[in-house]
Parts: structure tokens; sequence; C-alpha cells
């Protein structure tokens, strides 16, 4: 089977910011991999579709699945251009969706653009839904980002993802241990937007706010932080447990923000714990948060490493290439150490081109 493999990864984060599209490059020696990203952009959302992607959850059944297949559709288009505009050569496309349920409790996840519909609008064979097996299996069917991080990023204590909800992988007693640790971007944006800004550029939001105790106090109290791993969230337990405290509050969104922030690099701390003095990659959008990554080093001893803007903004779309070559390869690529699942397992269905000879098996 060939070692070398040019593939497109698609991430569309839950803070609503765009299509992020990245054609990756892997290629395997011996037993190590190695990685490139060749070429990357990220596809910001229109009003319309930060609508409809918002409010996916409401719909009907019948809306439900049409928006399914016309974001498909819309994902198809952008990746077509995106190929013929950089005159790209690609073996196939991995896409992530974009999480609309994800209540593994009740073994429920689902990311819409129809897997189906990219490789028609393409012509180039698809992996997509790499969530649902793992579900199925009784795991929490997230992160999956972390089997990335165990062969790709190995040299780091600790991956942090700062995205719309902050997560973290680490190596323990020769498995990957991996979870969600707390809300980031999704809490941040939504409090920013109150003030009329589309998230808290640099932190300087948070910077002119001050920390109300009582508040950040029932943020740590929060059942979640009591639960062992494996453990993840979604937009569904920001809406039931973290806002409505937030609500209680009859406070400024200056100081609601600042307390947000506090919350959240305690919570961080806190998940650093087991080894103090390590190192630690940052990446997704929340490391461009200067206050926040600033007030984390001045609380910890770690190391703090943040690579360039690339793979600051398509570390996501990159793994997620990468767990589409692990499917190819009839590899592992979700852990039962991380997701708690029966067993350690792979996820992703392929939508395969009959004309498509870069991936027939």
């Amino acid at each position: 089977m060939d070692s070398v493999y040019n593939v497109i990864g698609l991430m569309s984060g839950t803070s609503l910011d765009g299509l992020d599209i990245a054609l990756c490059r892997f290629k395997k020696e011996v037993n190590k991999w190695s990685f490139e990203i060749l070429k990357a952009e990220t596809v910001a959302y229109t009003e319309k579709w930060i609508k409809l992607l918002s409010h996916a959850n409401e719909l009907t059944a019948y809306d439900f699945i049409a928006l399914h297949n016309e974001y498909g559709y819309f994902i198809g288009k952008e990746v077509k251009r995106f190929i013929t505009t950089n005159n790209l050569e690609v073996d196939f496309i991995a896409s992530h969706g974009h999480t609309v349920f994800h209540q593994p409790a009740k073994k429920i996840t689902f990311q819409i653009g129809n897997g189906d519909c990219i490789a028609a609008e393409t012509g180039i064979s698809v992996i997509s839904d790499f969530r649902t097996m793992d579900v199925a299996m009784g795991g929490q069917g997230a992160p999956l980002v972390p089997i990335g991080d165990q062969y790709l990023f190995a040299a780091y204590d600790f991956c942090i993802n700062l995205g719309g909800f902050a997560n973290l992988s680490f190596e323990q007693d020769n498995k990957r241990i991996a979870y969600d640790i707390c809300p980031f971007n999704l809490v941040l944006n939504q409090l920013s937007n109150k003030l009329g800004f589309p998230y808290d550029d640099k932190g300087l939001l948070a910077s002119q706010g001050v920390v109300q105790q009582e508040l950040l106090n029932e943020l740590n109290a929060l059942n979640f932080y009591k639960l062992n791993h494996p453990k993840s969230l979604g937009r569904e337990w920001l809406i039931s447990d973290f806002l409505p405290v937030l609500s209680k509050y009859n406070i400024s969104i200056y100081d609601k923000i600042r307390t947000a922030a506090e919350h959240i690099v305690l919570q961080l701390i806190k998940a650093c714990e087991n080894k103090p003095d390590g190192s630690i990659l940052f990446t997704g959008g929340g490391a461009y948060n200067n206050f926040i990554i600033k007030r984390f080093k001045s609380l910890t001893k770690h190391k703090i490493l943040i690579p360039d803007k690339t793979v600051i903004d398509f570390k996501e779309a990159l793994i997620f290439a990468f767990l589409g070559v692990l499917r190819f390869r009839n590899e592992i690529n979700c852990l039962q150490s991380v997701t708690g699942a029966s067993g350690d397992n792979i996820g992703g269905k392929i939508s395969l081109l009959k004309n498509d000879k870069k991936t027939q098996v």
C-alpha cells in the first residue's frame, strides 16, 4: 500500500468561524509518520449559513435531511473551487462535517454535510461520518484528534486545542488519554456578540473586566468538572448547564467575559496538573487570545509552544485528513482509551466513486 497520501481535510467547528480546507501530504517511513500542510484556507460562512447551521437542531426531520444534503453540496463546491484554483492533485477527501447533535449517553451524534453529496460534486472519493461507530460502541465519539497527536505531535507532553471547546490529549501509562476540558470560543464569542464584536480579539474585552468570584466559584463547581474521563462536551451542555449560570448574575458583559476567561484558565491548569512542568502545544483560534495565554503562563511552570499560523488554524483539518488516511488503510483511528468505547475502532464512511482509481481497494 502507498505510503504517501495527498488528502484534503475539512473541518467546521462549533464556533462557526467557517469551513477549514487543507491539502495535506502524509508520508510513512518505517513506523514514523510525517506531514506537510501544502495549501489551506478558511471559507467564512455567510449570514445565511451561520443561521442555518446554528438552528439546524430545530428543524423537522425532512428539513434536516435536506440541509444535510445542501451543506454537503456546498462543501463539495468549495472544495472543487479550492482544487481548481490551486491546480491540486488529490487522492481523496476526509470531511468532519458540522456537529449538530452530540449526546453520546443516548448514543446520538450527527455531523451534517453528506459525504455522498461531496463526492458527487467533486468527483473525488470522500471519507466522512467519523464519530458514529465509536458512539455505537458506547464511546464518547470525541475527541478524535488525539490519535493524530499521538502520531504527528508526539514531541509534546500535552496537545491542547482551543476551539469552540477546549480539549487536550496526552500520553499516560503507554495510553493516549484525551477529553474535553471546558467551553472556550463558544461562550467567549457569544458574550462578545452582546458587545457588538464577533469574538474577543486577543482577549482585549476580557482585559477590561474584573473577576466576579461568586460566579467563578459556581462555574468551577459544575458537575462536568467532577467527572472522570472519558468525557466530552456539546452545545446541548452549554445551553443546559453553563449559560444558565452566567445569566443568573446581573453584572457587566466585560466582567462576565473576564470571569469566563479566568474559569477557562483554571480548568486548563487543572487538566495539566498530572505533569506540572511539561511542554504544551496550543492550537486552535483560542491560541490568539493573548490575555488567556498570558494568564495561563503566569500560573504554570509548563513550557508553552504556539506553532506557526497554518498549524494553529488548520490542525484539526490536518488531523481529520490523517484519520481519513488511517481509515483508507483499514487501521485504527479511534482509541478506546480516549473515548471509553468497548474497543478501538475504525471510524469513517467511504463514499467511493467507481471511476476514482486512486482509492480503489
